[in-house]
């Protein structure tokens, strides 16, 4: 059994020799705060303002509409103790009509708004990606990740990422 030890030692340690030269290459690691990205590079901030400017019209009619409603349920409160039933049946059956009608045009809004947003975030991650990889290559890093718990500042290529894509057109 003791010659057995001994075998397994000179092996391990065999093993430890062969890996010293691949654990004395520098393995590189980069980091890509993609949120950040998303805030402050040119085309992210590009995609927010055409975004802006396609949805406003839709948001600021969606807007009035809305107020339109509040004013008229509060006309409605109002003048309802003064109304014969059938005509505040009729306006009641009408309010929830136009509120069923502005919820759906809100809700076809807001999902037009995310699938338009999907797009044009996509179309950013892939540009940044196509940099981070050519910043990857440049500097010869072995490994680029986009989320983790804890880094260290000095693994952080945000900047240099944010700076080739605003260089880039």
């Amino acid at each position: 059994m003791p010659n057995l030890t001994r075998q397994w030692a000179a092996c391990l340690l065999g093993l430890a020799v062969l890996s010293g030269p691949v654990l004395a290459q520098e393995f590189r690691v980069g980091f890509v705060n993609t949120d950040r990205i998303f805030r402050e590079a040119n085309t992210a901030k590009t995609a927010q303002s055409k975004l802006e400017q396609e949805f406003s019209r839709r948001e600021k009619e969606l807007n009035e509409l809305g107020a339109g409603l509040k004013a008229a349920s509060e006309r409605f409160e109002r003048e309802a103790p003064t109304l014969a039933e059938s005509q505040r049946m009729a306006r009641q059956k009408q309010l929830v009509d136009q509120d069923r009608e502005f919820q759906r045009k809100r809700r076809e809004f807001q999902e037009d708004l995310n699938a338009r947003k999907s797009e044009e975030l996509q179309q950013v991650l892939d540009r940044a990606n196509r940099v981070v990889k050519q910043v990857a290559e440049q500097e010869k890093y072995d490994l680029i990740i986009q989320e983790a718990v804890y880094i260290n500042p000095k693994h952080d290529i945000t900047e240099k990422v944010i700076k080739a894509l605003n260089a880039s057109k």
